[in-house]
């Protein structure tokens, strides 16, 4: 029980620091995106530019953490009387779940800024 809410803790943790890269990001790039939506981007369009740099990190650091999840977990069940063997489904729903979470982190930010007035965002004096 101690775990799960450690571990509740650890994700609320990254979703914290992951809004604010979010918030980061869309300040860095307030310009920029200004002038898409002077030249007609629509909000979606600009939503999926800024999620999408997220989603490529987010696949790579699930490549990375599956194989070592996956030889460390083997391992650990293997050392069990009953042993029991991992499912492809328990990598599959925590990449869905790490993408959803960081998509829904990300798409505040990313949606706030595109809806934004984008004159205000060309005037700005950074």
């Amino acid at each position: 029980m101690l775990f799960r809410y450690f571990a509740a803790l650890a994700v609320f943790i990254g979703c914290l620091g992951l809004l604010g890269l979010a918030s980061f990001m869309t300040e860095q790039k307030t310009k920029e995106i200004g002038i898409r939506k002077v030249l007609g981007a629509s909000v979606s369009g600009v939503t999926m530019m800024m999620s999408g740099q997220f989603v490529r990190w987010v696949l790579a650091a699930n490549l990375i953490a599956i194989p070592a999840a996956w030889i460390v977990m083997s391992r650990w069940l293997g050392g069990f009387a009953y042993r029991t063997e991992i499912g492809p489904w328990v990598f599959i729903l925590s990449i869905g779940l790490s993408l959803g979470l960081a998509l829904l982190t990300v798409a505040y930010q990313s949606i706030r800024a595109a809806r934004g007035d984008p004159v205000r965002a060309l005037r700005q004096e950074t």
